[in-house]
């Protein structure tokens, strides 16, 4: 392997953070904490991935409050008991090198859900008789996020503003826990999407209607999170850049929302898609091709009509892709998910497959001793038999 210098593992400043590389954990849900407080299987998750050579390591999408879970399993941030365990897992990332992040979220009209293991759908009465029952879920508008589900209550004014000041506490409490990135969750047809997309939001007072009005309270949630985020820290914002339907959210209207939230102080649009409407048959999974790379376009977009730093995600597995996204100017970030469920260590591999053996020095010293000698005698290996 020649030894060359990559982008992927080249070193990035965001206001005062120092990333050590391009390589960024994607929120997943583990769907296992109790009562929204984080245990050792969080620990042991985010651990080995820190531990795995990332630069970013995002903790999951974590709920403002109780009804802003997706399952009774879902992480929280809405009371200072939820505090320490997240602590215990921020140090632990900071101390292997990675820096800690946390994704906040509400999941609206897709809350009050099994996990995906027991079926992923509302939750029933089998459900409620071993103690997990269902919770009042809330929307823009009462439009139910599939078929099958219940339609949401339409949220009063009050709650909107009452909902608004917990994203805020949250916040609080992320920087408390000792995070040094947050990230809004947008996308995926959760609570802030809906209000952005025309195809949940139908209201008709000031939170719905025009665009200007469907980025209300997204809006106000984004400042109300900068407002309570130290300024010399970095805030994310996820967005689904398109619905995939012709009524729904466009790429247009993305650039119009990332710019304000540029102007409110967000430094990186996490860029995905999809997720408004559960029938497939409309949905974005027909409306784009899921290939390696599918949504990197919408981060390159907005990154060069808007001069701000973008996230690419969606399925990038391959250290090559992923180096020619950013060698291309395409994203600043990439983010990579279940690859890494299949590979913590993907990081360290990449590397190695980019720079050559020298990339062992970014392991573990506990592991990088012995891994140098392994590479060593399989090269001697390799060439007594080529001398044969």
């Amino acid at each position: 392997m020649t030894e060359t210098r990559s982008h992927l593992f080249s070193p990035l400043q965001i206001r005062d953070v120092h990333v050590r590389n391009r390589v960024v954990v994607s929120p997943m849900c583990l769907y296992s904490a109790v009562n929204g407080v984080a245990n050792d299987w969080h620990l042991v998750q985010y651990g080995k991935l820190a531990v795995g050579g990332a630069g970013i390591v995002f903790v999951e999408a974590t709920a403002v409050e109780p009804a802003g879970r997706i399952t009774h399993g879902c992480t929280g941030l809405w009371c200072d008991e939820q505090i320490a365990p997240m602590r215990r897992i921020a140090d632990f990332i900071r101390a292997e090198g990675a820096v800690p992040a946390i994704q906040l979220a509400h999941a609206g009209r897709k809350g009050s859900s099994q996990r995906p293991w027991q079926g992923g759908e509302a939750l029933t009465a089998d459900d409620a008789a071993r103690g997990e029952g269902p919770w009042r879920m809330v929307a823009p508008s009462a439009i139910a996020a599939n078929p099958k589900r219940a339609a949401p209550e339409a949220l009063e004014l009050d709650e909107i503003e009452r909902i608004t000041q917990a994203w805020g506490a949250a916040t609080r409490r992320a920087r408390e826990a000792g995070f040094d990135i947050v990230e809004i969750h947008g996308a995926h047809g959760y609570l802030l999407h809906s209000f952005l997309s025309g195809v949940s939001n139908q209201r008709t007072d000031r939170y719905g209607g025009s665009r200007e009005n469907r980025m209300r309270h997204p809006l106000e949630v984004a400042a109300a999170v900068r407002r309570e985020w130290p300024k010399s820290l970095p805030a994310f914002f996820r967005i689904s850049a398109i619905d995939g339907l012709p009524e729904g959210w466009q790429m247009e209207d993305t650039l119009v929302f990332s710019k304000e939230l540029g102007r409110l102080g967000y430094d990186v649009i996490d860029c995905s898609s999809g997720g408004i409407d559960a029938d497939r048959s409309r949905s974005v999974a027909t409306a784009l091709t899921r290939r390696p790379g599918f949504q990197v376009p919408f981060a390159e977009q907005i990154r060069k009509e808007l001069k701000m730093m973008t996230m690419a995600v969606g399925l990038i597995v391959n250290p090559k892709h992923a180096e020619s996204i950013l060698a291309q100017g395409q994203a600043d970030l990439i983010c990579i998910g279940r690859e890494l469920l299949h590979n913590p260590q993907w990081p360290l591999h990449a590397r190695l497959e980019l720079e050559g053996e020298s990339a062992y020095d970014i392991w573990p010293p506990q592991y990088e001793w012995s891994l140098r000698k392994r590479a060593q005698w399989a090269a001697a290996y390799r060439e007594s038999e080529g001398a044969e």
